[in-house]
């Protein structure tokens, strides 16, 4: 596997050159990063070179980098029974954009918020390649479409445009797949609440479903957290500070 792989990726440098980056191998696969301007020509050079081959497009998975590697759900602090909430509780998809990802932060426009991921699988000669790209706006993510190349594009990247918001460029029918019609927004957006815009119920009156603003509050827990040290040798009721509330 590891083989195969170190193969791949030296074949890749020597037909794109600097038109790839970061080529990464890790568990036996291959990972590599391509620029906006250049994804539609190296898609289709994926599939056409001989010596590469990528007939199959598996998936395309849109990803929201926002804050990537930040983590509210520091649990030092949780206690031996019930659960503990997150230790910062104002951040995004709760409350706004506040919090740990911060309204200058999530709003800047760095062109590496937003990005498209494309697993290919080549048939002929049975390798794997994960291509990721980032759209080069963060305020309006916009990616050249594949569709033209592998077929089976045309639904993932309408799963991306709906979830995300990553608008394909060329897409022939470029709609909401997942979501109502005349849906506001893109939910696996970091900046989307968590609880919606908006609940759905029938009315008896009006004798059709309607829409009205979320009634619930918002209440976000993380599971309890057991962990190999005294707080677990006496009862929670003798502990310093007793049980979470």
């Amino acid at each position: 596997m590891a083989v195969y792989a170190e193969e791949l990726g030296r074949r890749l440098g020597e037909v794109f050159g600097d038109r790839v980056g970061n080529i990464e191998i890790a568990h036996g696969e291959v990972d590599v990063e391509v620029a906006p301007e250049d994804l539609f020509a190296v898609m289709r050079e994926l599939r056409d070179h001989d010596g590469l081959r990528f007939e199959q497009l598996i998936d395309i998975a849109g990803v929201d980098y926002a804050a990537y590697g930040e983590d509210e759900w520091i649990t030092e602090e949780a206690t031996a029974v019930g659960f503990s909430r997150g230790v910062d509780g104002f951040t995004t998809g709760r409350l706004g954009l506040t919090g740990i990802y911060g309204i200058q932060e999530i709003r800047s426009n760095t062109g590496r918020r937003f990005a498209a991921v494309y697993q290919l699988l080549s048939l002929t000669h049975n390798h794997r390649l994960r291509v990721r790209c980032y759209a080069g706006d963060d305020n309006f993510p916009v990616l050249d479409s594949v569709v033209s190349i592998w077929n089976g594009a045309e639904w993932f990247e309408r799963e991306a445009f709906d979830l995300y918001g990553i608008v394909f460029d060329g897409h022939p029918d470029l709609r909401r797949i997942l979501t109502d019609y005349g849906f506001v927004g893109h939910p696996f957006r970091k900046d989307f609440p968590l609880i919606g815009n908006v609940e759905v119920r029938y009315d008896e009156e009006r004798g059709r479903v309607v829409y009205e603003p979320v009634s619930i509050e918002p209440r976000v827990t993380v599971p309890r957290v057991i962990r190999e040290d005294n707080r677990y040798t006496r009862p929670a009721s003798e502990q310093e500070g007793g049980a979470d509330a």
